[in-house]
């Protein structure tokens, strides 16, 4: 009999202190490498953003608008992570700026290794000449918040047609956020979307939180974006 609880089984004790050992193990190794992407990018002169949303929230149609409006002046460049296939990375070389696509092949989210490989691969398309790198997640709301990748500003994407009470839902993710982008508010007349709600809910979990909204189809809200972008600390 257990010790712990009276139980009868004995092995599912040991089994969850291996799962324990082992997730802190992986998280202890994410932060060390995480802490050494961030010296890389800092190296680099770079400032990098980890966006974070749901599948579907406009990540990268985001990015092609921000490349279109930036890149005259700031040299960008973008890790785009997915489960499958090239067509984010594909979208953003369109726009003439170097991007690398990392695939998990099944995987939730990208961690710090995965990062650094990525790193290394964009350093060499861009000749280690960036201001900006953007590190597109996998879309998910609960899995990415959990892993550092090094960057210096965490963004949180919420579109409209989601629903406002994703705040409320997956808290980890929005108390993570250095900003939270509202997206797609061109469609604010066609669904059920309280930007109040949003606000409230996401102010509750970070009193500081900025919060954005937007439309990039539109340009509405647009300025706001790229001004909280230029006014980024040089590293």
């Amino acid at each position: 009999m257990c010790d712990t609880c009276g139980c009868q089984l004995h092995e599912h004790h040991q089994h969850d202190h291996k799962v324990v050992e082992v997730n802190q193990s992986l998280l202890e190794a994410n932060q060390r490498q995480a802490a050494s992407n961030r010296r890389h990018i800092e190296q680099m002169g770079a400032v990098a953003i980890n966006l974070i949303s749901s599948p579907g929230s406009g990540k990268t149609t985001l990015l092609e608008r921000t490349i279109d409006a930036l890149k005259d002046t700031v040299r960008i460049g973008v890790i785009e992570g997915d489960i499958e296939t090239e067509r984010d990375a594909e979208r953003i070389r369109a726009k003439g700026v170097p991007a690398v696509q990392l695939t998990t092949g099944g995987a939730c989210h990208l961690d710090a290794p995965m990062v650094h490989g990525g790193l290394h691969v964009l350093e060499h398309f861009a000749k280690g000449k960036l201001d900006l790198i953007f590190i597109e997640n996998v879309g998910n709301l609960v899995c990415p918040a959990t892993f550092d990748l090094g960057e210096h500003q965490r963004v949180v994407l919420l579109s409209t047609p989601e629903g406002s009470d994703k705040p409320a839902k997956y808290p980890a993710t929005f108390r993570s956020a250095d900003l939270v982008l509202i997206t797609k508010i061109d469609l604010l007349p066609y669904f059920d979307f309280s930007t109040d709600e949003v606000t409230q809910q996401t102010l509750l979990l970070k009193p500081e939180r900025q919060i954005i909204s937007l439309s990039a189809t539109t340009g509405d809200g647009f300025d706001q974006w790229l001004d909280y972008l230029r006014n980024l600390p040089a590293r």
